[in-house]
């Protein structure tokens, strides 16, 4: 327990750069207020909508919120959704300089709608995805490509945030790979496959599955099939994230770890859990701890993220109050 405390309390002394796919997370309330005549819909009555950082940016967000200073290199559109990111960004103390505004796109943008009735929990029930436009090669490629040149030389670790929207493509991977020494992590939902040479990946138990083409029947499975992964990778450590059954850490020449999951099995709400694993993970890396130990703290952070509704964070307190009241019990 001292060890991870430790470990915590160093991670404000780090610099941490995030490079990918900026998303705004809106969520739309609702109040249900009857059955539409017109079809067997329900009528909600608005109550709210608020927009939070997603993805990549949501990444960022909980590095801030762990105390670590961070950069993210990234594309808004220049619109509302755009605007409501920096300002959130910049408001949570992320450097925004490496966020490039774009009349030639607009900012991705999932909306979810969640409705319920006057005294209940609101529960989501459609999400509504507004995609960006391609990202060419010309002067906007450029400018992510400085980007990442002006801030990668400061970090001590670099987090590569891929939703497959454009942001990372082979020229940027190949530039991250041979720029730096520094740990160099890796979240990809659909490509991650391609990023082959890193430090360590973070890839759940579905994208596995995906990875290798067949379905994960049990721990031997899973155990075969991620040592078939890291191997393809190349990387030096894979952590797996389970849900309810915790995490699967592979290193190199050693057997899987496994972690059970820490707190309550009935997650309230995952969204954006992956984000809050790979910036714990990351940042514990980078403050020096094993992958063993930097596991289990992004273990412990992932299992206080899903008991928060929509998308969320975590502070180093709660951290350290999660491993002290979990070490006690």
């Amino acid at each position: 327990m001292k060890g991870l405390i430790e470990i915590v309390r160093r991670f404000a002394d780090r610099q941490i750069l995030v490079a990918g796919d900026a998303i705004a997370d809106q969520f739309l309330y609702g109040n249900i207020s009857r059955v539409s005549r017109e079809a067997p819909v329900f009528i909600l009555r608005h109550e709210q909508t608020t927009t939070v950082p997603g993805g990549a940016a949501n990444c960022a967000m909980n590095l801030a919120s762990l105390g670590a200073r961070v950069s993210l290199v990234a594309v808004v559109g220049r619109d509302e959704p755009g605007d409501e990111l920096r300002g959130k960004l910049e408001t949570a103390g992320v450097d925004v300089e490496g966020i490039i505004v774009s009349d030639q796109i607009k900012t991705t943008t999932k909306v979810r709608i969640l409705a319920g009735q006057s005294h209940s929990n609101r529960q989501q029930v459609i999400r509504i995805d507004y995609e960006g436009n391609p990202i060419g090669d010309g002067e906007l490629r450029e400018s992510i490509i400085n980007g990442l040149v002006q801030r990668s030389a400061e970090a001590d670790a670099l987090i590569i945030s891929d939703y497959n929207y454009g942001v990372v493509n082979d020229r940027v991977v190949s530039l991250i790979r041979e720029s730096t020494s520094k740990p160099i992590l890796i979240d990809s939902r659909f490509r991650l496959s391609e990023f082959t040479g890193f430090t360590a990946a973070t890839p759940n138990e579905d994208e596995v599955e995906h990875l290798i083409g067949h379905s994960i029947d049990s721990t031997e499975d899973l155990e075969l099939a991620a040592k078939a992964l890291k191997e393809q990778l190349k990387h030096k450590a894979l952590l797996v994230t389970r849900g309810a059954q915790g995490m699967m850490l592979l290193e190199d020449n050693d057997a899987p770890v496994h972690i059970p999951a820490v707190g309550s099995h009935q997650s309230v709400d995952v969204t954006g859990a992956g984000d809050t694993v790979i910036a714990t993970f990351a940042l514990a890396v980078a403050s020096g701890a094993s992958f063993a130990d930097a596991a289990r703290l992004a273990n412990y952070a992932g299992g206080l993220v899903v008991m928060k509704r929509g998308t969320a964070s975590v502070t180093s307190a709660e951290l350290e109050h999660s491993i002290i009241t979990s070490e006690n019990d």
